[in-house]
């Protein structure tokens, strides 16, 4: 079936993990089971919900635009390149499952302190898990540093495809660190239920800064990929820091949902 097969076996995947969620629910093969009395239309917390939720859907437009922009951008370069791009980017993406996991533990945290009336707690715990992220990350960042160009070729072995690819890893590698620490603290911020502080820090990051910077270095000062990738990088950084100065500022702690 070709790429049609990858197409339907992600179909037939993630399918089957929802039905395997609702016979969870419905069934009670877990903590939690629903029954038919249960559901029950209550427009209070669903207009709540969709009001908490509309900056986490913003965050992730904002996130997924501007790759498609860099993308856009890649694709100037040629068919390899763009091929080597695109396969540090999966990756990326892949060695990035446990970092997020943690993020989400530390979203976790958060809620369940401030509910116990424990911010201060709260705020410990983000910290510690940034720590245990960015330990995690340095040590992937050094896995690409030494072996960005065998990782590409197990895909790839075309010259160029595996330069530019190997290129991408490293430098995004060299922003492990930071990034580690902006998922954590920008999750924590989700979890508290704030979810406007980390769209701003998004919105900044990727479209006021990222986006300009990727067409302005790559396209405009004539330094081809590099400079895509030194934007993703600079970008992540970025974010980083503004996150854990908007964190370090305390007003998550107030806001209630």
């Amino acid at each position: 079936m070709g790429v049609k097969g990858a197409a339907v076996a992600t179909n037939i995947g993630r399918g089957t993990a929802v039905l395997f969620q609702l016979g969870i629910l419905f069934f009670g093969w877990g903590k939690i089971k629903l029954l038919a009395k249960d559901l029950v239309l209550n427009f209070k917390v669903m207009l709540n919900l969709i009001n908490v939720s509309l900056g986490g859907i913003a965050q992730f437009l904002i996130g997924t635009s501007s790759w498609i922009f860099l993308m856009r951008i890649m694709s100037e370069f040629g068919s390899e390149v763009l091929a080597g791009y695109t396969i540090a980017i999966r990756v990326m993406m892949f060695t990035l499952m446990p970092s997020w996991g943690m993020s989400n533990a530390a979203a976790t945290l958060v809620g369940q302190n401030l509910g116990a009336k424990q911010p201060d707690r709260a705020e410990r715990s983000v910290w510690k898990t940034g720590k245990y992220n960015a330990i995690f990350m340095g040590t992937v960042s050094l896995g690409y540093l030494i072996f960005a160009k065998t990782i590409i070729s197990w895909f790839n072995a075309t010259p160029e495809v595996v330069k530019s690819g190997a290129l991408c890893l490293q430098v995004i590698a060299l922003g492990y660190i930071f990034y580690a620490y902006g998922m954590v603290v920008t999750q924590a911020f989700n979890g508290a239920g704030d979810t406007k502080t980390p769209t701003k820090i998004n919105l900044i990051s990727f479209w006021f800064f990222q986006l300009p910077l990727a067409y302005i270095s790559a396209l405009v000062l004539g330094w081809g990929a590099i400079g895509v990738f030194l934007a993703i990088t600079l970008a992540e950084v970025l974010l980083a820091v503004l996150a854990m100065i908007w964190f370090k500022k305390g007003k998550w702690k107030e806001v209630q949902v």
